[in-house]
């Protein structure tokens, strides 16, 4: 599976964390940056790796900026995206499970890199559900040609 990585300065040190986590476990990761702590805006790193999952270029994106805030408002104005922000790792599972979710954003500034390494593997470890949740992603996703 090829996966979207992407942060701003405020998440560059937990991308890295994650990045080196992916590689270990056998994903090819693309890193579409930033590439250091010097200040950037996270709209130009996460549009990046939205644009790739919803190509199809890459199956799922991990995003990263101070708060997780920013960065997945950013993946959510790209079609095709669904990304969570996500501090918790129940939250990870039930977004994969209810959601379908093909992103997921963290804030380096608000979790530690133990709870987020647990996060993402629960995350990409969690098979989507279907069934009575189809219909409603449906829904969702109908909501972009409006």
């Amino acid at each position: 599976m090829k996966i979207a990585v992407a942060c701003d300065h405020g998440g560059f040190r937990l991308k890295n964390v994650l990045m080196k986590d992916l590689k270990k476990q056998g994903y090819e990761v693309v890193d579409f940056g930033t590439y250091n702590e010097e200040s950037c805006d996270y709209p130009d790193y996460a549009a990046k790796a939205a644009r790739a999952v919803a190509s199809g270029e890459c199956e799922k994106g991990v995003v990263v900026c101070g708060t997780g805030i920013g960065v997945s408002i950013t993946c959510n104005k790209i079609n095709g995206i669904r990304c969570a922000l996500v501090h918790d790792v129940f939250s990870a599972k039930a977004t994969r499970a209810h959601n379908d979710t093909n992103m997921i954003a963290m804030g380096q500034r608000v979790i530690g890199e133990g709870l987020a390494l647990e996060i993402l593997n629960a995350w990409l470890h969690t098979d989507y559900e279907g069934g009575r949740h189809d219909q409603r992603i449906q829904k969702l996703m109908a909501l972009e040609s409006e």
